[in-house]
């Protein structure tokens, strides 16, 4: 991407929350708690820019929010809701397409069912590129949104317990939020699966590298009172390569209120949606659920990245 003066300018990219200093979420954080205090201050913030919205793989709340976050500042959006709908039913590689597009928008939102595809549209893309889920691997912008969510629901980021329930082995929002959490200070977790979803050997790993405190169990009953945090994941059948191994695995953990009954009374109940029946509904209406606050926390924080990937500055240098 070339500036006034003809040299290249770095773009700069998301594509794992690591991508981000704890300066830069901080920033962020800021940014989208300002929107709630200010929100007439961002009604044309993004006026004249456009976002692409880039899903090769089905979603609901990823892309509506980054569509809702850009059209409530003003700008305008284009893309496609499924590879099916693309150039890519032809052929077309992820390259070329982003590549494309690019000639088109300001900033992409991208998400694809192969692990490292948006390392690949980063590599020749000459607009920032934001990851929104590739695969297992990572979604940078879901735990962005489950930091934003943790920080106002607890006031802080770091000194807690955070208990990681369900699929662990494929669900790329627990590998995004380990990565992001185990950078600040004092933070431990509970890992509870089935042996056959525990975490992968390179997040274990990460965690023994960093000095970071976790435990694997697998009785979510057994990890109960010393939650600070309670992240629930559904077992994602579109993940497995055997549907007998997602029958017998897809009821390993159900949270209902007899199970709630060891919890903290300040627990916070998250989860990045969609749920299949990991929750029962009559924890809905507990105020420890914050799984459809995490929801609009999620625009918020993407209305701060998209604002932060455009070098638009809402609080005037701060950062």
């Amino acid at each position: 991407m070339k500036g006034k003066d003809g040299r290249m300018k770095q773009v700069k990219n998301l594509v794992n929350i690591t991508d981000l200093s704890l300066k830069e979420i901080e920033y962020l954080i800021k940014i989208a708690d300002d929107i709630v205090k200010h929100p007439e201050k961002y009604n044309e913030i993004c006026k004249h820019k456009k976002l692409a919205t880039l899903f090769f793989e089905p979603s609901t709340r990823t892309r509506l929010s980054f569509e809702a976050a850009m059209l409530e500042m003003g700008g305008s959006v284009l893309g496609f809701s499924e590879a099916g709908s693309s150039s890519a039913t032809k052929g077309e590689s992820v390259g070329d397409t982003v590549r494309t597009v690019g000639c088109y928008v300001d900033v992409i939102a991208m998400r694809h069912p192969k692990e490292g595809a948006p390392i690949v549209a980063s590599q020749v893309c000459q607009v920032p590129i934001i990851n929104a889920g590739d695969g297992g691997h990572f979604h940078p912008t879901q735990t962005l949104t489950d930091l934003l969510t943790i920080n106002r629901c607890k006031k802080r980021l770091d000194n807690m317990t955070i208990g990681l329930c369900g699929d662990l082995k494929f669900g790329r929002t627990v590998h995004s939020l380990i990565e992001a959490m185990q950078r600040y200070n004092n933070v431990s977790f509970v890992l509870i699966s089935p042996p056959e979803l525990q975490v992968p050997d390179y997040i274990k790993e990460s965690l023994k590298n960093s000095g970071t405190s976790f435990k694997e169990v697998q009785r979510l009953e057994d990890a109960m009172p010393e939650l600070d945090v309670l992240y629930m994941t559904r077992v994602q059948k579109e993940r497995f390569f055997n549907e007998a191994d997602y029958i017998r695995l897809k009821d390993s953990y159900i949270l209902d209120l007899a199970k709630l009954k060891e919890a903290r009374s300040d627990l916070t109940i998250m989860h990045p949606l969609p749920r299949v029946n990991e929750i029962s509904r009559e924890v809905d209406d507990d105020p420890r659920a914050q799984y459809f606050y995490q929801v609009l926390c999620g625009k918020h924080i993407r209305m701060a990245l998209i604002l932060y990937m455009l070098g638009i500055d809402p609080l005037e240098k701060w950062l």
